[in-house]
């Protein structure tokens, strides 16, 4: 290699991959677009190989532009890894855990979050709202120590996973609705009321979709949001009909002048966990959550909010 390879270059690189726009990687990265693009010119000359196509416009990665990209964020993680575990050494963990998580989990991160601060209070935490698939694609590009989400065949491989709790699915519904009267609401009678639910592109969605289905019914929502609290002011202010999973009235309770009913139980629950990375050496920081979650027994806790 004729020269050495920087690792601001590999920033500008993974900025780059992020953004996939040379003026927003620049923006990004508080330099011009021409700095930029000079530093990956650079970096494409001492490695002898082109990565980036280039057009009028930014047009994508070369197949031996996207196996830098790969290595550039390992690189770029090994060294933050670097400085975590010095801190660690001279005083305790103070990075920042990088958490996404699934809309209907994200009520219950405080749980998880509040043992973690106990046991590394110079941390801090940062956590996302995310779908599924997109937790795995930060998680493999290093953009994420660890997620939350749904533990079944869309899990991505290579994880390590940690069972948190099992998701139950209540109904929320207007007092006076008759289906109140019920100690148990059918998925069918739900599938009648107008509803608000998550967008077909989360995980919950498509898992009360296939329920639906299973009934021979369609889940059909009045509104649609992608997000739980989008969800909730459509409840509490249109009072719609919407089917939660418990970990949202942990966070949430009940709206005025609504109720909540269980519905039947016709599939086994989903599960929810924590996945990290399963990668050696092992991060520092997802290692530390994995080690506050463990046997915390969340899912105990998160029951109690049920009526």
């Amino acid at each position: 290699m004729p020269g050495d390879v920087l690792i601001r270059q590999l920033e500008y690189l993974v900025a780059l991959g992020r953004e996939r726009h040379f003026g927003r990687a620049a923006a990004a990265c508080h330099v011009s677009q021409p700095t930029l693009s000079a530093a990956i010119r650079k970096l494409e000359s001492e490695l002898d190989a082109v990565i980036v196509l280039r057009g009028r416009r930014f047009e994508g990665f070369t197949d031996e532009g996207e196996r830098v990209l790969g290595w550039a964020h390992r690189i770029l993680a090994e060294r933050d890894a670097l400085y975590t575990d010095l801190d660690r050494m001279r005083g305790g963990l103070t990075a920042t855990a990088r958490i996404g998580a699934i809309p209907t989990a994200i009520p219950a991160t405080p749980l998880i979050t509040d043992l973690f601060g106990r046991r590394n209070p110079l941390a801090r935490v940062r956590i996302e709202a995310l779908p599924s698939r997109e937790i795995s694609r930060r998680l493999t590009e290093f953009e994420l120590d660890a997620g939350v989400t749904y533990l079944d065949d869309e899990t991505p491989p290579g994880t390590r996973r940690v069972e948190l709790y099992r998701e139950r699915y209540l109904l929320l519904l207007r007092e006076d609705d008759p289906q109140a009267e019920n100690d148990v609401v059918t998925w069918e009678a739900a599938a009648r009321l107008p509803l608000c639910a998550l967008p077909p592109s989360m995980r919950n969605r498509r898992i009360l979709d296939a329920t639906m289905a299973a009934v021979g019914e369609r889940l059909a929502p009045v509104v649609e949001a992608d997000s739980v609290d989008g969800l909730y002011a459509h409840v509490a202010a249109r009072r719609l009909a919407s089917i939660v999973a418990h970990t949202w009235l942990h966070a949430f309770g009940v709206p005025v002048g609504m109720c909540a009913r269980p519905l039947a139980e016709i599939r086994p629950r989903p599960v929810v966990g924590l996945i990290v990375p399963d990668r050696v050496p092992a991060s520092i920081v997802a290692e530390a959550l994995v080690d506050v979650v463990t046997g915390a027994d969340i899912g105990r806790r998160l029951e109690e909010a049920v009526p």
